[in-house]
Order: C-alpha cells, then structure tokens, then sequence
C-alpha cells in the first residue's frame, strides 16, 4: 500500500479560540525525551537507557504585517509582567479542506516578537515573528 504526502502549505492557527489565518509558516511542533544512562553494578557489558522528561520545543509563527497590533501587544503584556496564557492550536487541512491533524498547544504565551526588516529598494512583503512557549502539545 503506496504511503500517501500531503503538502503543507494549507494551516489555520486559533489563538483563544479566535481563528486567526492569516500566518505563513508555522515551525516548532517538536517534542524531545531525555535519555539518561543507569549503570547497574557487576554488569560493564552495558548501561541501561531510560526515559526521562519530555519537553516542548517553543512554536514559531510568522506572517505577513498587518494593521493590527495585537500579537506585539500581547508580548508587550509579558514584558510588563502581564502573562497572559491562551491555548493555541495549528490545523493541518488537505486540498479538499479536510482535517487532517490538529496540534493544541496549552497555555502559551510569547516569548519573542520580532518585526519585519525594511531595505529602501526591497520589494518583499514585511513579515513578522511571534515565538510562543507553552506547557505541551496534544493532537487529535
């Protein structure tokens, strides 16, 4: 049976329940295990390789700028001592606009905001970052 590729480029991100689709990329869905090695006495054939903490990798959002200020705002909030934590969750749709996977990402916030680069002759569209930390992702 032939594996079947579905192509990336089709996302919406919700930010506290508010669909908001205007991102271009999305990175960061990563999740990673230590492994920590136990050394049982009288036996130097081998160590033993055990599962530690599994962390989150931060999730990186970018889009083109817009009018609205909202997500440097947000960040400005966590500069102030404001942590304002919001669930977000990236869905993955195929060309027919079906769901394919759902990544939920629990009580992030920012925690990098970087604004678009400007060049008197360039004519790419200004884009800015958003980097999110959060407690853990889930999928559906």
């Amino acid at each position: 049976m032939p594996s079947e590729a579905y192509p990336a480029c089709r996302f919406y991100v919700e930010i506290g329940g508010l669909p908001i689709a205007v991102f271009t990329e999305a990175s960061g869905l990563q999740m990673q295990t230590d492994v920590f090695d136990y050394e049982e006495g009288g036996n130097n054939g081998y160590a033993h390789r055990l599962p530690g903490r599994t962390k989150s990798g931060n999730l990186t959002l970018k889009r083109g700028l817009t009018r609205s200020n909202e997500l440097l705002k947000w960040h400005l909030k966590v500069a102030q001592g404001q942590i304002e934590r919001r669930t977000l969750t990236v869905t993955l749709y195929d060309v027919k606009g079906e769901v394919l996977s759902r990544w939920t990402f629990a009580n992030a916030f920012p925690v990098k905001w970087t604004g678009p680069q400007f060049t008197a002759d360039g004519t790419a569209v200004a884009i800015e970052t958003l980097e999110l930390a959060h407690e853990g992702l889930s999928v559906e």
